[in-house]
């Protein structure tokens, strides 16, 4: 413990942007490592099994849905109350648990291994609020959570590349083949929280710029969303959809591409890659944009943009003006346009904003715990409802519904934001004259 904190202090003395960059790097390195436990199944199709008429893969990802939504929920109080001091030993704990059900997953017969799914998911969701408590509330947020969010869109296609690389390679069944991609990513996830920990707290300039961030009690939560709520609705609702469209996509790419007629294995990396970089640029540029309203508006307008290409490069490709790859890049970065803000940068600047003393991990924790039950609702409708559509069919509907309705909440959730911030100003200016009346 001493030793790290006198490694914390030799960091705290390197330039500021160095210091962004390790934390960026380190970040993505460790949500990456953790995309190892998650996804690695997801790269099977374990053709051919089914149980009560529905696959043997949907059952898996509805198991690992319900888990990883269930964990969404309790994460609420978890990681708004986690202290600094707890997160390095939270993610060590809860990604062996997600690995130890990964090997009993290999070792107990289907269908009773669907279980083993629910028991990976659960851990792993708490992942990203511990990884992103060590990024809030500094001047470079942006920056380091643009980099971050990227490897929600690079590692699901790189772990399914490197899954089916490994099966293919040496012949290793579908089920051990997740415990395997898991074990190849237990050494850099060590190496990568621990460049995590060297991470210094927020400055006093970075607490002035973007306000304290602080653990929060229950009834201070409840105050926030009663504040917010209006906005936080409409939040909800585009995040909702988007996370749905988002998961299909992340958990039945494969079958996606087959319907589509591409069996390309490295196809998942060279789009996601294309998409990653452009979200990567547009995301950091905000770093630029120091007002924090402005960067709240800016960000909107970023979700708007990518609902906007949703729903233009669908319609072009039911008019057949565009190929399948170039629907898929476009819908892709249209969802990651959109979802990716909300998972870094909409809370961050909306706190900013507001001035409120809180935390960005209890909004995200509130999101996904309705965008991830929306997931496993819809897979569950499609199963049931709508077994015979293919995946890919299913995957057009629904983005084109996400284009248009996340487009217009996003519009009425600027115009709310926009007015809740100029009166609070107003409210702040007419309180400060009245201070100085009284002097």
């Amino acid at each position: 413990m001493i030793a790290m904190d006198r490694l914390r202090a030799k960091v705290a003395k390197w330039p500021y942007s160095l210091i962004s960059l390790l934390a960026a790097v380190s970040a993505f390195g460790t949500y990456t490592s953790m995309y190892a436990f998650r996804k690695g199944f997801a790269a099977g199709t374990f053709t051919g099994e089914q149980y009560f008429h529905i696959d043997y893969k949907v059952w898996l990802v509805i198991a690992q849905v319900i888990g990883y939504t269930l964990s969404k929920f309790y994460g609420i109080k978890f990681i708004a109350e986690l202290k600094p001091g707890q997160r390095a030993k939270s993610i060590f704990v809860l990604i062996g648990a997600a690995w130890g059900a990964l090997l009993l997953f290999a070792i107990i017969p289907a269908p009773y291994n669907i279980i083993c799914l629910f028991l990976n998911g659960f851990p792993l969701g708490m992942i990203w609020g511990l990884v992103f408590s060590y990024l809030e509330g500094r001047r470079s947020t942006e920056f380091m959570a643009a980099v971050l969010s990227i490897s929600l869109i690079f590692a699901s296609g790189f772990v399914k590349t490197i899954a089916r690389t490994i099966r293919g390679t040496f012949h290793i069944s579908e089920y051990t083949m997740p415990f395997i991609t898991g074990a190849l990513f237990v050494v850099p996830l060590i190496f990568f929280v621990f460049c995590l920990e060297l991470m210094p707290p927020p400055s006093e300039e970075d607490i002035s710029l973007r306000t304290k961030r602080a653990p929060m009690n229950a009834a201070e939560r409840q105050q926030f969303l009663k504040r917010f709520l209006p906005g936080i609705i409409l939040t909800l609702i585009i995040y909702v959809l988007l996370t749905i469209m988002r998961d299909i996509r992340d958990n039945f790419e494969v079958e996606i591409w087959a319907s589509l007629g591409n069996k390309d294995n490295t196809i998942y990396t060279k789009i996601d890659t294309i998409i990653s970089v452009i979200v990567l640029v547009a995301m950091s540029l905000l770093i630029l944009v120091r007002k924090n309203l402005k960067a709240f508006r800016v960000i909107h307008l970023m979700i708007i943009g990518g609902c906007v290409l949703i729903a233009a490069g669908t319609i072009l490709y039911e008019l057949k003006i565009i190929g399948p790859m170039e629907w898929m890049t476009v819908a892709g970065l249209g969802l990651y346009m959109g979802y990716v803000p909300y998972n870094a940068i909409f809370f961050e600047r909306m706190i900013a904003t507001f001035n409120y003393r809180s935390n960005v991990g209890f909004l995200i924790y509130v999101s996904d715990s309705m965008g991830y039950l929306g997931s496993v609702t819809i897979l569950m409708v499609k199963e049931l409802g709508r077994p015979s559509i293919s995946w890919a069919a299913f995957f057009k509907e629904g983005v084109l519904i996400v284009g248009i309705v996340g487009g217009i909440c996003a519009i009425l959730s600027l115009i709310y934001f926009s007015q809740s911030a100029r009166k609070s100003n107003k409210s702040e200016e007419s309180q400060s004259e009245l201070n100085i009346q009284a002097v």
